[in-house]
């Protein structure tokens, strides 16, 4: 089995994105690593360099800042990381600047990955999801966080990244996948407030234009964490490759869990879910098999 890992990145040291511990999250289990690096302002391939493996590969691309509807350059240059993968892998494996895995689910992945790589109906492995926000002592819990994603295609002719490049599709259709009981870690919610500000700043224009932008992003220098909903304390360990970057960067964040912040509507389908395990009208580009 031949396993092709890839990811994009832009602008890591700036924004502070937690790439080399999300590629070495997963580096065990592929057999090489393709890290297409954007037109950065910072020392982004300096830092990738530093990772010191023989199976990254690092290719240089140019995003398309005029793509600024729907988040449509990530998929884009997702789509051009992936081109680059070799004919040789069975399986594709995708992790964005801002996720990592646990080195317990590594084991199940590759379990997984054997076990379905000749099996055509299976397109591709999902995963669950769990996002961190504020610090990395709290877990979204509320219907405005995704619960699964596709992170894991095999390597078929007409898979693209789909729309933010949040999953992918195959000659437009939705892809056919095997849940997995692994979960990635999301922490594009856990930066210091004045590096969550500027993140916000930059990569809303990915999604917007200047006018909605200034309407919807608040001013000031730091962002204000308390407007969320609904967390949950987070009473797991995290991955040991960001075990430095918590102890380092877990700054105080107060928040009272027992407090939601909901509407009528939203708490009645909040508390639905947390009874049910159903989540009514959940968007699913995929389906499970």
């Amino acid at each position: 089995m031949y396993v092709s890992g890839f990811t994009i990145v832009r602008n890591a040291v700036k924004y502070d994105y937690p790439i080399v511990e999300a590629i070495t999250s997963i580096l065990d289990l592929c057999d090489e690593f393709i890290v297409a690096v954007g037109n950065s302002e910072d020392e982004t391939e300096e830092l990738i360099r530093r990772i010191n493996s023989d199976k990254i590969k690092i290719v240089h691309t140019v995003w398309d800042d005029s793509l600024r509807e729907g988040g449509r350059v990530l998929a884009s240059e997702t789509n051009k990381a992936f081109s680059f993968i070799s004919s040789k892998a069975d399986w594709a494996f995708y992790i964005q600047a801002d996720e990592v895995v646990h080195e317990k689910y590594l084991p199940v992945i590759n379990e997984a990955m054997i076990k379905w790589k000749d099996t055509d109906l299976v397109e591709g492995l999902l995963f669950n999801y769990l996002h961190f926000y504020g610090s990395y002592d709290f877990v979204g819990d509320s219907r405005k966080w995704y619960r699964k994603e596709i992170r894991i295609v095999k390597n078929k002719k007409g898979i693209e990244s789909f729309r933010d490049a949040q999953g992918f599709r195959i000659n437009n259709r939705i892809i056919k996948v095997k849940p997995i009981d692994a979960y990635i870690y999301h922490y594009g919610w856990v930066k210091p407030p004045d590096l969550q500000q500027a993140k916000q700043k930059y990569f809303h224009k990915l999604w917007h234009d200047d006018h909605w932008l200034e309407k919807n992003i608040k001013k000031g220098e730091t962002f204000d964490y308390g407007c969320i909903d609904s967390l949950v304390k987070f009473e797991g360990t995290h991955p040991k490759v960001i075990t430095n970057r918590v102890m380092q960067k877990n700054w105080q964040f107060n928040f009272d869990p027992s407090k939601k912040n909901f509407g009528l509507k939203a708490g009645l389908l909040y508390y639905f879910e947390k009874l049910s395990g159903y989540r009514i009208g959940e968007y699913r580009n995929y389906k499970t098999i």
